[in-house]
């Protein structure tokens, strides 16, 4: 007798291996077999999936929900967009370890480089502990839709160990202070963190505007405190770095002077943010040759790839707004949104504020934000997110003879208000997705960069896993799709075996009984809409999914026709997780 069993279904297992027509019999949180079920019928649930597929559940290694997680057990968007594990604590940033004169900081720090209401997180978040392990011994205590894993954030240990100092990007940390993150990330993998991440960007700052405190870190002090890993003899470590963006060739070197110090000294799994932005339109394959030399060499070094362009919402009710630097809608935008667009719709007021758009002079995203009309698209149910030029604000204002400024105005009061502009920013120099789909196909690349938990008001990315099934395995019509099975490998096996999760990704007897059945014809994103369900009302976009008949994770079904069933089997995973016997 079994708890579950998922009749004939379409088996995308996880490997790559061909689909194939399979039942799947579940028993507690583990698959018992896949083929002949006989031997554990009958079952307490059967679910007919003919003419659907049955996947495994994805595997999301790049998220933000170190502060939501104390709070919500529900994680979505990603529990609702078939995720059933995460890992958080990317990019250098998260909530721990966090001496008590340092939780004010690092909310300023999440606020600013994810775009997570600070006051949602100063409401929100319980804290109650100082040191990373006693951070995992409170996510121990909590229960989720998804399981959960988590990093050891740099700019956190910095700060902690360092003081005041370690948020300076200037600062240079002694010999000591370096030493101690070190202990201090050994201990804290021995204990269950999935590794050590770190960022190097310039876009990284606090609400305030100070940069990141690793932003400069030198190559010492990240070498150093990542041998914390190779003390450890586990962990992966994942970064961020201004290389696959900046135009300076010596910076771009200095860098892959590190992630090859990193290779080379500290031995263990790497992977690291690898996008394309207009101006270094080629460096992301410089940098795919550098991990296949590395690779060549017996290290394991993985680009990661966004499965879509990496775009800001520009909208009435977004932080994000093509208005907001005109004088008179300024004095606006404080007012409600229906409050606004009333004001707007007066033509007085219309004419005033296109006069002063036109005067704005701003320059690199801003100007793009502010004027870039030929990369803003207005936001379709589902969303297109491989726009044609004539689908763009400037396309559409050419075709009815009006000026560019015109249409984007009407737009931005379309729907009360609630309308979206869409605007590519990385991955989409050529105006398609060519690229990003070379870097999809390459053999060191791995899916990542969705920053699920974060951007809350500007970017909707936690819904890769379902762009990456609807485009790239269906609906792309400007140039080549890509196999099913390639697909749902690069987002399960391949993920979860990355950070060490052996036990996952896979629909073979022994794993865990972390499942999507999908029904691939009708599967599809709404658009996203703000909704103010955080803590102390802080709002955040939501995109659901259409398609994903159920959900299980370990055994159990989480999500039913696109709801929350309200059942939290998702536990903290401290660790690697071993392969089946």
């Amino acid at each position: 007798m079994s708890d579950l069993i998922i009749r004939n279904g379409t088996v995308v297992d996880g490997t790559g291996a061909p689909r194939r027509t399979a039942d799947v019999a579940i028993v507690d949180d583990r698959i018992v077999a896949v083929g002949d079920v006989t031997a554990f019928e009958p079952a307490d649930r059967e679910i007919d999936a003919t003419g659907l597929l049955v996947t495994p559940g994805w595997v999301d290694i790049h998220t933000h929900y170190d502060g939501q997680v104390t709070w919500d057990p529900d994680l979505a968007p990603s529990s609702i967009n078939g995720v059933t594990s995460i890992v958080m604590g990317n990019c250098g940033v998260g909530f721990a370890p966090a001496r008590p004169d340092r939780h004010d900081w690092l909310i300023r720090l999440l606020e600013g480089v994810e775009d997570i209401p600070g006051t949602a997180l100063t409401e929100g978040m319980t804290w109650g502990w100082e040191s990373f392990d006693e951070y995992l011994d409170v996510l121990d205590t909590l229960e989720w839709t998804v399981d959960v894993g988590a990093q050891v954030p740099h700019a956190a240990l910095r700060t902690y160990v360092m003081g005041e100092r370690g948020a300076d990007h200037e600062s240079v940390a002694t010999p000591e202070e370096i030493e101690a993150m070190c202990a201090m990330t050994e201990s804290a993998v021995r204990n269950g963190a999935l590794g050590f991440t770190t960022s190097r960007t310039w876009a990284h700052r606090t609400s305030s505007g100070e940069s990141i405190g690793t932003l400069r870190a030198t190559a010492d002090e990240v070498v150093g405190v990542a041998r914390g890993l190779d003390r450890a003899g586990a962990g992966v470590m994942q970064l961020i770095s201004d290389v696959y963006q900046s135009g300076d060739d010596a910076l771009v070197e200095r860098e892959l002077d590190l992630l090859g110090r990193i290779v080379h000294e500290v031995g263990r799994p790497l992977s690291f943010t690898v996008q394309q932005n207009d101006e270094t339109p080629t460096r992301w394959r410089e940098l795919v040759d550098r991990i296949e030399g590395w690779s060549s060499g017996g290290a394991d070094v993985r680009a990661q790839v966004a499965v879509r362009p990496i775009g800001v919402l520009l909208g009435l009710a977004a932080t994000a707004n093509p208005l907001r630097r005109c004088p008179t809608y300024a004095r606006l935008h404080d007012l409600p949104v229906a409050e606004r667009v009333a004001h707007l719709a007066d033509p007085s007021t219309r004419a005033d504020i296109i006069a002063e758009h036109a005067e704005v002079r701003v320059s690199d995203f801003p100007a793009l934000i502010h004027a870039g009309f030929d990369r803003m698209y207005p936001l379709t149910d589902p969303p297109n997110y491989e726009p044609t030029p004539d689908d763009s604000v400037a396309g559409l204002a050419a075709a009815e003879g009006v000026e560019p400024i015109e249409k984007m105005y009407d737009l931005m009061l379309a729907d009360d208000g609630a309308q979206l502009l869409y605007m590519p920013l990385m991955n989409y120099a050529a105006g398609n997705l060519d690229d990003v789909r070379e870097m999809i196909l390459s053999e060191h690349s791995m899916f990542g960069l969705s920053d699920a938990g974060a951007h809350c008001n500007v970017i909707s990315d936690g819904t890769f896993p379902t762009t990456a099934i609807t485009h790239w395995t269906r609906d792309r019509t400007r140039g080549e799709q890509i196999d099913l099975e390639y697909v749902v490998h690069q987002q399960t096996q391949r993920t979860a075996a990355h950070v060490g999760w052996k036990d996952r990704g896979v629909i073979a007897p022994g794993y865990l009984a972390d499942l999507n059945v999908i029904d691939h014809a009708r599967l599809a994103l709404r658009p996203p809409q703000l909704v103010a369900d955080l803590p102390a009302g802080g709002t955040r976009l939501m995109q659901a999914a259409q398609g994903y008949v159920v959900t299980i994770k370990r055994g159990r079904v989480t999500v039913e026709n696109g709801t929350l069933t309200g059942d939290r089997p998702g536990r903290l995973q401290r660790g690697a997780q071993p392969a089946p016997a």
